[in-house]
């Protein structure tokens, strides 16, 4: 917190330190807490006063250590203050503020009721008045953003400096813990946040430069692969991605073959990096190199690891852009076939190998109006028998 205060973003802060960004994010923002899925407590955010350097003339929290020590030992305040070279009068007053009721002085809360003296909280203008608070939240309720409702208070209230508002006093009382503007609106009861986002708490926001990647690097793009993407031309490069079950708990890993659209799939333990690279190398171990040239894979975290995956398969992994699920269209079309197979919103993780192997062996023998009527499986086996791998003629 005493680096956040100097202006340290919380993931350089936390790496400082060495503890996790989420860490981080906890201690600087606080976090809910849940017990079978529901929301039951919140825990604050620490107090950046309590690790602020303050002035020498206030007592550290070493000093009300010392204290403690000294006063249990039966040394007189006087004593006490000679030791610690302050007053009398300071030591007296320490005693008598932050003491138990039954006499005991415990150092530690006594420096955090210092801690909370010292802050000397201000109240929102929302929470001092009545009228401005219920005339922002009709506002809200309405879905105005908070720019719209900070011009309007001051068209409607030009000469009454009290009644006007900046946004961020506005997202600051929509973001606080236990807001009353956090509810259903009238048109849209489905939404409790009056924001356009939908947001309940602030979202943190870095410069790119200092973003953590979610991936190994360097990436390559779409855009480095030496051919575009109407070219089918040479076999072995295969585009990848996910199908997701029920409540994002269960996936299933399908890739397909650019020119002969040969479908294959990857049964999944679990939906991350490690899993994604084991499957892998089971079901393409058994390709040649001319029949595995390249992935084009999207954008999902289960790529993380996508330098070990392309160094274990000898081909290279290439991502395409955010939000463009077209570069990868054989795979994105392939995805709807099988979800005859395997519907949405179901629990996917019930799937075993053999029956993804069904399902493949069913969809690659099946003829396909783009290949001339002719199954994929017939055109990979073509391919597989061919001396070299050659380039398909059709």
């Amino acid at each position: 917190m005493e680096l956040r205060g100097r202006g340290w973003s919380i993931l350089a802060a936390a790496r400082e330190v060495g503890v996790s960004r989420t860490t981080g994010n906890n201690w600087s923002r606080g976090y809910k807490t849940y017990r079978k899925g529901e929301v039951v407590g919140f825990v604050a955010p620490l107090d950046r006063l309590a690790v602020r350097e303050v002035s020498s003339r206030f007592l550290s929290q070493e000093e009300r250590i010392e204290i403690a020590d000294l006063h249990q030992a039966g040394l007189s305040i006087r004593k006490i203050a000679e030791r610690l070279g302050r007053a009398p009068s300071t030591i007296s007053r320490e005693l008598r503020r932050n003491s138990h009721a039954g006499g005991s002085y415990r150092p530690f809360d006594a420096h955090r009721q210092a801690t909370a003296r010292r802050a000397r909280r201000h109240r929102r203008r929302l929470d001092t008045n009545p009228a401005l608070r219920e005339l922002v939240a009709e506002w809200l309720s309405q879905r105005w953003s908070p720019q719209q409702i900070s011009r309007q208070l001051r068209l409607h209230h030009p000469q009454r400096p009290q009644m006007w508002l900046c946004h961020e006093s506005i997202y600051q009382a929509v973001y606080q813990p236990g807001t009353t503007l956090l509810r259903p609106a009238p048109v849209a009861p489905q939404h409790r946040s009056p924001l356009r986002t939908g947001r309940d708490h602030r979202r943190a926001h870095q410069k790119t430069e200092r973003r953590r990647p979610r991936f190994e690097q360097p990436m390559l793009s779409i855009h480095d692969r030496p051919f575009p993407p109407e070219d089918r031309s040479e076999a072995g490069h295969w585009e990848g991605d996910l199908i997701i079950g029920k409540d994002q708990a269960s996936a299933i890993g399908t890739l397909i073959e650019r020119t002969t659209r040969t479908v294959r799939l990857l049964h999944l333990r679990q939906r991350d990096s490690d899993a994604l690279h084991a499957a892998l190398n089971e079901r393409m171990s058994d390709l040649p190199a001319a029949l595995l040239r390249s992935i084009t894979w999207d954008q999902g975290t289960e790529m993380a690891r996508h330098t070990a995956i392309a160094a274990t398969l000898g081909a290279p992994i290439y991502f395409c852009d955010s939000r463009s699920p077209w570069q990868r269209g054989s795979n994105e079309n392939a995805n709807g076939l099988l979800r005859q197979y395997f519907p949405k919103g179901t629990d996917l993780s019930v799937h075993t190998p053999q029956h993804l192997r069904a399902v493949e062996n069913e969809i690659n023998h099946r003829p396909r109006h783009v290949l001339d009527d002719r199954a994929p499986a017939e055109l990979f086996t073509a391919l597989l028998a061919s001396a070299e791998h050659l380039v398909l003629q059709r």
